[in-house]
């Protein structure tokens, strides 16, 4: 590793009479408005409650005990994702806390704002011009919102404020060759992996940013040091492409694309999240799923427009290799969610805002950096007015972004007034209906949800319930019938299915169904309550009071009813 280096070419200093990017604060005052403007933007959701996955991360009560964090580090399958670092928190922050929310909401906007001052520490560090501009950039970019404002998204802004912590630490230890910078580099990359593995691609960002230092003398310097590293990453990045096939179910027809496919997806994914991040219109919870052809000529335009920029950006390496790089660090930390692996929420949709948290930082640091070079160009006025307007825009944006996850019934329908074939969204507000005894309103859903996806056995389900609440059970018995058909092992769907037949004067075959529920879920309290009341109709009391004392063990509240 050579002991001097020279200076990155695309930081080109300024000529001496540019106005500055940033007025000359301590370190201490830009950190406090960083954290000051977080809090402001994120004000609205600050206030919200729990969305759609939020309860699955929120420890459950079989966690909660020192076993319960063994089995969080120990037992793949005991949490919705194997993040043990992650789940860990979560464990720390139920016993500060409990179920509250705020608490929540708070640690997520701190983490973004500490993940925001670590990335001008970063830069500074690296020399790129206008540090604590682009960390306000991204501290306020409304693409960030997702991640911040829903909870079970801590996974990114935990895991990016330890993907920085670490990329700090293994610079100074380039720079000082001290063996304990590079073990605390190497124990927070490990510590980010286990919050979120996308962190993995870390390793592949240190030697581009090597190579844009030093060309690829730096990257030989550097690639011995970095892989272990790689092989953390690559170990880490399998282990979560095995869970997400095998514990999430990221697999089945709606996961068997073709290689050309794949890349043809990938095109258009990178386009996607660039454009977003250029232009924030529009930004929704759940993208429209694309349909990805690979007999449509133009499809093939996005995968050959990003080669051919990356083409360029190439060629003119040869006088600043700073854009190439950007882009090589933007598109690599987007790999894991460009398709190539299986992710369960390509089932609804390929895009979402929370997959660019940690990539969106490459292009952010380059706005500001290629600003600097055009403002000795421009009025004064134009050149101090222009940061001062962008960052306004975005945290006004950021504010009403955040708005939409006040609550979870407003996060579904601002959904579906921007995409209203989202069946996932119809479902689980069906759902949320249903559950507050609005059954007639869940039907509209539920219809809905079928109508765009009919091969949804949960929604036939859902909807042969709500059907089963109003009363109208003969109705119901056809859609809980292709739900079983089509889920055999769907015991929510046996248990509904019970429900109609016994109240359509078929006792037996209602019965039957309600055992078939108990077999697939042996903690299945209202199926067993369920069966020991068919049971009691028919006569058969002894049976129905063991069938209603199990239930009751299972579920006390069931006794209530």
């Amino acid at each position: 590793m050579p002991s001097r280096r020279s200076a990155p070419p695309s930081a080109e200093s300024p000529p001496a009479n540019a106005p500055s990017l940033w007025p000359a604060w301590s370190t201490r005052t830009n950190c406090v408005l960083l954290f000051i403007a977080a809090l402001i933007a994120y004000w609205p959701a600050l206030g919200g409650g729990t969305i759609w996955d939020d309860d699955g991360h929120i420890t459950r009560a079989d966690l909660r005990s020192l076993a319960g964090l063994m089995r969080i580090w120990f037992e793949p399958g005991a949490t919705q994702q194997y993040y043990p670092l992650l789940h860990s928190a979560f464990w720390l922050e139920h016993h500060l806390w409990g179920d509250a929310a705020f608490g929540y909401h708070l640690i997520n906007v701190l983490l973004h704002a500490t993940a925001a001052s670590l990335f001008a520490t970063l830069l500074r560090r690296l020399a790129v011009p206008g540090a604590w501009l682009a960390a306000m950039i991204f501290a306020l970019h409304p693409v960030c919102a997702e991640s911040v404002a829903w909870i079970s998204e801590q996974k990114n802004t935990l895991s990016t404020v330890l993907y920085l912590g670490a990329s700090l630490a293994y610079l100074r230890f380039v720079s000082e060759r001290k063996p304990a910078s590079y073990a605390l580099a190497t124990v927070l990359f490990v510590a980010a992996l286990c919050t979120k593995t996308v962190t993995a691609t870390l390793p592949a960002t240190l030697l581009v940013i090597a190579w844009w230092r030093n060309g690829w003398p730096g990257v030989r310097a550097e690639l011995r040091t970095l892989l272990p590293w790689l092989a953390l990453g690559a170990l880490g990045g399998l282990a979560t492409a095995h869970f997400e096939r095998n514990l999430i179910g990221a697999q089945g027809a709606d996961f068997d694309l073709s290689i050309v496919q794949r890349v043809l997806l990938a095109g258009r994914v990178v386009w996607f999240y660039f454009g977003k991040l250029l232009w924030p219109a529009d930004l929704i919870f759940i993208y429209p799923r694309w349909t990805i052809a690979a007999d449509d000529a133009l499809a093939y335009a996005f995968p050959l427009a990003a080669l051919a920029l990356l083409g360029a950006l190439a060629w003119r390496a040869r006088m600043s290799r700073g854009p190439l790089a950007a882009a090589l660090i933007f598109g690599g930390s987007l790999f894991p969610a460009l398709g190539f692996v299986n992710a369960f929420p390509f089932l609804f949709s390929f895009v979402a805002d929370h997959f660019q948290y940690l990539a969106s930082l490459a292009l952010i640091a380059l706005l500001p950096a290629a600003w600097q070079l055009l403002v000795p160009r421009l009025p004064r006025a134009v050149a101090v007015a222009a940061p001062i307007a962008l960052i306004a825009m975005l945290g006004t944006l950021t504010w009403r972004q955040a708005g939409m996850y006040r609550d979870v019934v407003t996060l579904y329908e601002t959904t579906l007034e921007k995409n209203p074939a989202c069946w996932l969204a119809h479902n689980n507000l069906g759902n949320l209906f249903a559950a507050d005894g609005h059954a007639d309103e869940a039907v509209t859903h539920f219809e809905a949800a079928l109508k765009f996806r009919p091969d949804y056995p949960e929604a036939e389900s859902n909807l042969g319930d709500a059907l089963n609440q109003l009363h109208r059970f003969t109705e119901a018995l056809p859609h809980l019938q292709r739900a079983v058909r089509r889920q055999p092992n769907f015991a929510n769907a046996h248990n509904n299915l019970g429900i109609a037949l016994a109240s359509t004067d078929r006792p037996d075959e209602g019965m039957a169904e309600f055992r078939a529920a108990i077999r697939l879920r042996a903690d299945y309290a209202q199926a067993r309550m369920n069966l020991a009341i068919a049971l009691a109709r028919a006569g058969q009391m002894a049976e129905a009071e063991r069938e209603r004392a199990q239930a009751l063990r299972l579920d006390p509240s069931l006794g209530a009813h």
